[in-house]
């Protein structure tokens, strides 16, 4: 995450003294310096326990970034995984602000619990074996974008104040051709800004800023659970017909396509074509 577009967003989310921000995707912790050094303090969770354990060595990992810049270290860095968030029931409204960038792209997509070590010949819940526990890094399995935000989604809506802001980045195609984009929704969120970053001829990503509105009950949880069918229904229908950004989230070789069942299948090797103006 580039220093400046950190700091952009956490100006977004209205980081100050006082206010605890949350980064579900936590990385390097980017986005938690730069809430830190607005004076917030700070908490993160990221899926890759090697990240958020180890970095890249003792003097080059989340918490030397903070030292390195003198600000607070993070109340605290979670191994969770987005998708099964490790709230204990009834834990609710706590964060001021959610500010992440969820995963996708060309090089890494999104990941999740599950996988074929942790599900093959398993039933019920899944156990490490007691001589495996010290060094045991969790299986994972892909996490598509459209399940990704949902579950952002709902975990804002549970877990920020009446106010309080989710700001994430969400990729969109800039094709003359391409139809105008449609955002995720949810009843607890008004959008109140949408921003652009060009990142090449075909794609950009554009930084939605979300406030909530209305405090989260179950009606609301199955209204929202409605708007994301919908949402996800169009997000498949758009790529079988060849016009949407789905094609970040693929192998740089490959295409995406609409199986029988509703899921998506990549094939066929293929270089992107550019159709609009250059300008």
């Amino acid at each position: 995450m580039d220093a400046e577009m950190a700091f952009l967003m956490a100006n977004q989310g209205l980081a100050a003294p006082g206010k605890l921000i949350y980064d579900p995707f936590v990385g390097t912790g980017s986005v938690l310096v730069a809430a830190a050094h607005f004076g917030a303090m700070t908490m993160g969770a990221d899926i890759d326990i090697r990240v958020v354990r180890d970095g890249r060595g003792p003097d080059c990992n989340v918490w030397s970034n903070f030292k390195q810049y003198g600000l607070p270290d993070p109340i605290s860095l979670l191994r969770a995984d987005n998708n099964l968030p490790p709230w204990r029931a009834g834990l609710k409204e706590v964060f001021d602000a959610i500010i992440c960038d969820p995963p996708y792209g060309v090089r890494a997509g999104g990941r999740k619990s599950g996988g074929r070590k942790l599900l093959k010949g398993v039933v019920g819940p899944y156990t490490v074996p007691d001589d495996k526990r010290a060094g045991h890094i969790p299986s994972t399995a892909a996490y598509s974008l459209v399940e990704c935000v949902h579950d952002l989604l709902d975990l804002a809506a549970r877990m920020l104040v009446i106010g309080g802001r989710l700001v994430y980045f969400y990729p969109v195609l800039r094709e003359e051709d391409s139809p105008d984009p449609t955002f995720p929704e949810h009843p607890c969120f008004k959008l109140i800004a949408v921003s652009e970053q060009i990142l090449s001829f075909r794609y950009s990503r554009v930084l939605l800023t979300m406030v909530k509105v209305a405090t989260y009950t179950q009606e609301i949880a199955e209204s929202a659970q409605i708007m994301h069918l919908d949402f996800k229904a169009n997000h498949l229908k758009w790529i079988e017909e060849g016009n949407l950004h789905s094609a970040v989230f693929a192998p740089a070789s490959a295409d995406c396509k609409l199986g029988e069942n509703g899921d998506v299948k990549f094939y066929k090797e293929s270089k992107p074509k550019y159709r609009g103006k250059y300008v």
